[in-house]
């Protein structure tokens, strides 16, 4: 595959880091450091060190973050909504909390000692983990409503290649990835099928087994496999559906009553 999930995984990345809100914000935060100066930094640093020092902090430990959100959200997807969020949490906070001693040792040749670091370095972790699961915990709630409300495009799109942003046909899990199948093409995404069917909306569409969710405009013909059923889709290969989800396909019209 032209594009392996390793490398849909860092596009996404990618992508969140260089929109302009995320930019725009990164640049506010950093500026109401430097202006306040916290542990201590508004002594020991002129304007130019803090700037500089808050800017990598703010840089380095925002996009650490938001690595770790999306490696390791489709591997805690199976768990309970509580469990998912204090798992993405910690393992934000430990690796932001490294980051800033690494940091702190690199710029400041400052280490945690005795003297009172150690509590700079829980307050950060402590931070670094109510700040991820806060931020987590909104976004699980705001995405799905920005997914059912937007206008023009699926959000979903915005995730592929600019040359495979087609029409979306099915979308099926494959182990941690979600293999996004549209009018003009295949591609792999590190992430939970849950997320990618909120983010196909407004496309109007139907899962219809506990790994495929199809388009309901793109399946060109079904039947009957004793207590399943193949959908024939317009573009690639068959997709099955399990017999839980045969009333869902007879309410669209796709099978007989």
């Amino acid at each position: 595959m032209k594009n392996p999930p390793p490398q849909s995984a860092l596009r996404e990345i990618r992508a969140h880091l260089g929109r302009p809100l995320t930019l725009t914000a990164l640049a506010g935060a950093t500026a109401v450091l430097v202006l306040a100066g916290p542990f201590g930094t508004l002594e020991s640093l002129g304007p130019a060190g803090r700037i500089g020092y808050w800017g990598a902090v703010v840089a380095s430990t925002y996009a650490a973050g938001t690595a770790v959100n999306v490696l390791l959200r489709p591997r805690v997807g199976g768990l309970a909504r509580g469990v998912r969020v204090a798992a993405i949490a910690l393992a934000t906070a430990l690796v932001v909390t490294a980051l800033v001693v690494g940091l702190n040792l690199l710029l400041l040749g400052v280490v945690p000692d005795a003297d009172g670091r150690g509590g700079v370095v829980a307050a950060i972790f402590a931070i670094a983990a109510i700040a991820s699961a806060t931020l987590h915990l909104t976004r699980s709630e705001e995405e799905p409503a920005r997914a059912e409300d937007a206008d023009g495009p699926p959000p979903l799109l915005a995730r592929l290649p600019l040359e495979k942003r087609g029409a979306l046909v099915a979308l099926s899990v494959e182990d941690h990835y979600v293999r996004i199948r549209t009018t003009r093409g295949e591609e792999m995404l590190l992430m939970r099928l849950g997320d990618a069917i909120r983010e196909a909306a407004p496309t109007p569409g139907l899962q219809v087994h506990r790994s495929h969710w199809v388009a309901i405009g793109a399946v060109r013909a079904a039947r009957r496999e004793g207590d399943r059923a193949v959908l024939e889709m317009a573009v690639g290969g068959d997709i099955p559906a399990s017999r839980s989800h045969i009333p869902a396909l007879r309410e669209a019209g796709l099978l007989p009553r």
